[in-house]
């Protein structure tokens, strides 16, 4: 029986608001999260620990950002990391602060660390498969496991955010 015998369609309009609420809060909060992981992950331990790494790469080691036993031949590799870090992961702050302020420009930017993040968890997860199948591994499996996932996991959220705020 519907609520208002008036208007029949009353009860689904207001369960259909309220299903639009919902999804409206669930973006709201997605979009905060998203932010907040960009920040961290992102410019915090991309950025800021790469471009220490950058800079003064046995500072980055004393700090515990870069591996100490890192074979000869692969330094240039891992140098060369920290430099394309660097060089992209200025944008990462714009693209939370957008995100935060709820602008256009800001769900636009997110795609950058979105995708850039995304890439960062898998090349890391197979980057150290490889350094393992040479006996040169790094990383522990708690490390790789927490340190690929929060990539990933930041990446895939944010592309998410991306997708729902320029769609």
């Amino acid at each position: 029986m519907p609520l208002n015998p008036a208007r029949p369609g009353a009860a689904r309009m207001r369960r259909s608001s309220l299903g639009a609420a919902m999804i409206a809060t669930l973006a709201s909060v997605a979009t905060f999260v998203a932010a907040i992981l960009v920040l961290i992950v992102g410019f915090g331990f991309h950025f800021l620990g790469q471009l220490i790494s950058v800079i003064n790469w046995e500072l980055a080691c004393r700090l515990g950002l870069q591996e100490r036993d890192v074979p000869e031949g692969f330094y240039a590799y891992e140098y060369g990391q920290a430099v394309g870090d660097v060089l992209m992961a200025w944008i990462y702050p714009l693209a939370a602060l957008g995100l935060l302020l709820g602008a256009d420009w800001g769900y636009q930017l997110a795609w950058i660390p979105g995708a850039i993040l995304t890439y960062h968890a898998l090349s890391a997860w197979f980057w150290e498969v490889g350094r393992r199948s040479i006996g040169h591994g790094i990383w522990s499996d708690r490390f790789r496991l927490v340190w690929c996932s929060a990539n990933f996991g930041t990446g895939i959220l944010t592309l998410a955010v991306a997708w729902a705020g320029t769609a």
